[in-house]
């Protein structure tokens, strides 16, 4: 009896050290998946250096100049401005801009919000109409409205027209 139940440990030894050696090293093939056979996807595959996360940045709000420098192309194509029109539009629509992100950064309630917009909205187009042409102003603000690609499909078909006309 004692033969017996010696044997049996031993064979149950032998097998359960020789899986955890091929779960360990792989099927022989050098230890850890690498050796001469190649590296077959066997072993352990990834890296035991621990990663450094890195933490996504929220993009850095834009500044009032680079929003107005950004739409100012569209909107001086779309209304047809000359450099001086287009220099007072772009400054009086960075002041005001400056100012709607300043009022956002309060963050007022809802009420009080809506008459600090109202109030920079007035003094704006104050400044805008003494600056600007009243044609140019009046397209400035159906443009605001409307907003700019509309605005600028509009201005191309009128020039498309314009073209069109003075071929005939």
């Amino acid at each position: 009896m004692k033969c017996g139940s010696i044997r049996f440990f031993i064979i149950l030894s032998v097998l359960l050290g020789s899986s955890e050696i091929y779960a360990q090293y792989g099927y022989g093939g050098g230890g850890y998946g690498y050796g001469g056979r190649g590296n077959y996807g066997y072993g352990s595959q990834r890296s035991s250096i621990p990663q450094a996360q890195e933490t996504q940045k929220e993009p850095e709000p834009k500044t009032a100049e680079q929003l107005v420098d950004g739409e100012m192309p569209r909107i001086s194509e779309a209304l047809g401005l000359n450099d001086f029109e287009q220099a007072v539009l772009s400054s009086v629509l960075k002041k005001y801009v400056q100012e709607r992100i300043e009022a956002q950064i309060l963050k007022l309630p809802p009420e009080k919000m809506l008459e600090v917009y109202e109030n920079i909205t007035k003094r704006q187009d104050e400044e805008l109409k003494a600056g600007l042409p009243l044609e140019k102003y009046e397209a400035f603000v159906a443009m605001q409205k409307e907003g700019v690609a509309k605005t600028l499909k509009k201005s191309k078909k009128k020039k498309k027209e314009k073209r069109k006309k003075t071929k005939n």
